[in-house]
């Protein structure tokens, strides 16, 4: 007897969007149904992880995860360029954490040559990320849009306090957008509303819902993004049609778990092995939910999510 399996009715469908431009482009987005349930419907573009790169060194990281670049950590360009050539990065996001204001406080002019080094290194798009400071990402991101005119790049975040620059000069000079907010399906509308009310166009906009670290909020994230998957799929909602974007290997690389030794933590095992399965569990647990792009740092936990992804699509 053959077995009948309940399908969902999805009246709604999640917008196709680009980023980069070229050969070397990536589409994200285009789902008709939820996260690799394609027996209801289908997921024309696999969901996609982007490499995170650094301008700048945090003393945050662990020796286990700055063993897995040695000697370019301190080179964005040549970074980037081993992610692409070695570990086959189809996506970089170039975080520009020397702008911080509690670090370097690196304006503008410090930063634009580094953002350009990266392009002209690699051919593969780019997500350019501040330093979650409403203030500082407004001026500095402004800029990297002006200069860097229809490249297509994705500027975040983009934040209700520093839309109007931001979603203004990604309007005027041919780039995407990452709407950041906290965790909260209706401050994601709003933003979402506010862009739309811009003119920055429904297709342009990548939503970025907030994402915790396992142990520190993944349960809350990931039940927000099954609202947002289930506003955009099967409530109608185009305001929420839109890509998700996930910055998962920032979060789980800060954590205690993660930057414990064995001799800290003997219980918790090895510390590389460690906080790669940290990194590959926080990034399953995104994807299920409906992520279309995922920001990772180590290359061993980025191998592991990428073969899960190809057998959930096989």
């Amino acid at each position: 007897m053959a077995l009948d399996l309940f399908k969902e009715n999805y009246t709604g469908k999640i917008l196709e969007t680009t980023i980069g431009a070229g050969p070397k482009a990536v589409k994200v987005g285009g789902e008709t149904c939820y996260p690799f349930y394609t027996w209801e419907g289908k997921m024309p573009n696999p969901p996609r992880i982007a490499f995170a790169v650094y301008d700048a060194e945090t003393e945050r990281w662990p020796a286990s995860l700055k063993e897995a670049y040695g000697e370019v950590l301190n080179d964005p360009a040549a970074w980037a360029k081993k992610d692409v050539e070695q570990f086959g990065a189809e996506l970089i996001c170039l975080k520009l954490q020397s702008t911080d204001p509690n670090g370097k406080n690196a304006g503008p002019e410090a930063v634009l040559p580094t953002v350009e080094k990266v392009m002209k290194a690699v051919e593969v798009p780019l997500i350019i990320a501040g330093v979650s400071n409403a203030e500082k990402d407004r001026e500095v991101l402004r800029k990297v849009a002006e200069k860097f005119e229809q490249k297509n790049l994705v500027l975040w975040p983009v934040e209700e306090a520093n839309h109007k620059i931001l979603g203004a000069g990604a309007l005027s000079f041919g780039h995407l957008v990452g709407a950041s907010t906290p965790i909260d399906v209706n401050l994601a509308k709003q933003l979402n509303t506010l862009l739309d009310n811009l003119g920055v166009k429904p297709d342009r906009v990548l939503m970025d819902p907030t994402t915790g670290a396992l142990g520190y909020g993944i349960e809350y994230c990931y039940s927000v993004m099954e609202r947002d998957r289930m506003a955009a799929l099967i409530q109608q909602d185009d305001k929420m049609q839109k890509p998700l974007l996930n910055f998962v290997g920032s979060e789980v690389w800060k954590i205690k778990e993660t930057n414990q030794t064995a001799a800290e933590a003997p219980n918790l095992g090895e510390q590389k092995l460690r906080g790669v399965i940290y990194e590959a569990v926080n990034a399953t647990m995104v994807l299920l939910t409906g992520s279309d792009l995922v920001v990772m740092l180590h290359p061993e936990a980025i191998a592991k999510v990428k073969q899960l992804i190809k057998e959930l699509l096989a």
